[in-house]
């Protein structure tokens, strides 16, 4: 496991773990949230390998999930796999927005850096595609700038800034469409 996940998951345990019952676990080879089996038991957030790009993504989905969607498995969200159509994709997008302009904060406040993901490697990644999507999460990520996140977001926004100082303050944060194409 390599320092920056270790440092991650115990961030999140210090800020999350008593209080919510929640885990932050890497070693997955697919990232899911998984909600606890029985009451006492621990909900656990899932990432891919040891990658930290990975954990402050799925941070960023928890993060937003409302009360009801964290009882359900990945949130209740569909997953359509890897080669989806276009309107498949559009739809991957308007999802997928929200949370990646969230953990481009999160990136950008423990100095780590951040790709944006299509997540659709044997579907057609052609540059419009790719623009469109850059547009939309730059678009989200300002406007988690604006407005300062807050709950569990803006919680574990402040525990990266005090545990990564090498890491960028939210006011001088800077999203551009050009650092995503």
């Amino acid at each position: 496991m390599t320092v920056a996940a270790v440092v991650l998951e115990q961030v999140f345990a210090d800020c999350f773990g008593i209080r919510e019952r929640t885990r932050l676990c890497g070693g997955a080879e697919e990232p899911f949230y998984l909600p606890a089996a029985a009451p006492g038991a621990w909900h656990e957030i899932h990432y891919r390998a040891d990658y930290p790009a990975s954990a402050l993504h799925e941070v960023a989905h928890w993060c937003i999930a409302g009360r009801a969607r964290r009882l359900l498995p990945d949130y209740g969200y569909w997953y359509a796999p890897d080669g989806r159509d276009a309107d498949a994709q559009r739809a991957f997008e308007a999802v997928e927005a929200k949370p990646q302009g969230l953990e481009w904060l999160f990136s950008q406040r423990c100095g780590m850096p951040f790709r944006l993901s299509l997540d659709n490697l044997n579907g057609e990644l052609v540059a419009p595609v790719r623009a469109r999507f850059a547009v939309a999460v730059a678009n989200e990520a300002r406007a988690w700038r604006a407005r300062g996140p807050g709950g569990r977001a803006g919680r574990f926004l402040a525990a990266l800034g005090a545990r990564f100082p090498e890491g960028r303050p939210v006011s001088t944060m800077h999203f551009s469409v050009a650092m995503l194409c």
